[in-house]
């Protein structure tokens, strides 16, 4: 008797904690999305929020290895290879510049723009992703390590946005921190199963 009590509750606090870690804390898809599948991409240069500056180059680094180990795109040009890119070539930089300018000041992804550079840079899709929190903190008197990053996808025919989300996770830990990196890997990888591809 006790052992079938032991098991149903012990079901239970599983069923529980899985219902509770399911999902991004922000995803939305377009209905356009559902006929968008671009074979190459464009990983641009993170965006941090406050004094994350250390997040960026790892960030980068492991959106382009998420995507690489999903295989869903012929060719994926991360943000080191755009970079060479926007140092070979004075009018896709301005371009970049300019798309860029338009979306943070006024929120609007020039259509023109975008296909200009999607042209430019032989891409189909733009991924923006931005470091909102890469910290360690403690939260409700437990020590944790914090990553929370959001991720938009542009068409670049059209500067239309497909999709965008935001995930964070914070994990607790007592003595030993655990690498910022780790966690980010977590986000990420739970982030791009929503992505549409």
């Amino acid at each position: 008797m006790a052992k079938n009590l032991f098991v149903k509750c012990g079901l239970v606090l599983l069923i529980m904690s899985l219902a509770a870690c399911g999902g991004l804390r922000f995803s939305q898809v377009t209905p356009e999305a559902k006929d968008f599948h671009p074979q190459t991409i464009a990983i641009f240069p993170v965006e941090i929020v406050g004094s994350n500056e250390e997040a960026r180059g790892s960030v980068e680094q492991i959106v382009a290895g998420v995507l690489a180990e999903k295989k869903w795109f012929a060719d994926i040009t991360d943000t080191e290879s755009l970079n060479r890119q926007l140092l070979a070539n004075q009018e896709l930089r301005q371009t970049m510049s300019d798309y860029l300018s338009k979306l943070r000041t006024v929120n609007f992804s020039d259509p023109d723009l975008s296909k200009k550079m999607g042209n430019m840079a032989k891409v189909d899709a733009f991924l923006l992703v931005s470091v909102d929190i890469w910290n360690y903190t403690v939260e409700k008197g437990d020590k944790v390590a914090k990553v929370s990053l959001g991720m938009k996808l542009y068409e670049a025919s059209t500067g239309r946005i497909m999709w965008k989300a935001g995930h964070q996770i914070a994990d607790s830990y007592i003595l030993l921190k655990p690498d910022l990196s780790k966690v980010a890997r977590n986000v990420v990888r739970e982030m791009i199963d929503y992505m549409p591809h």
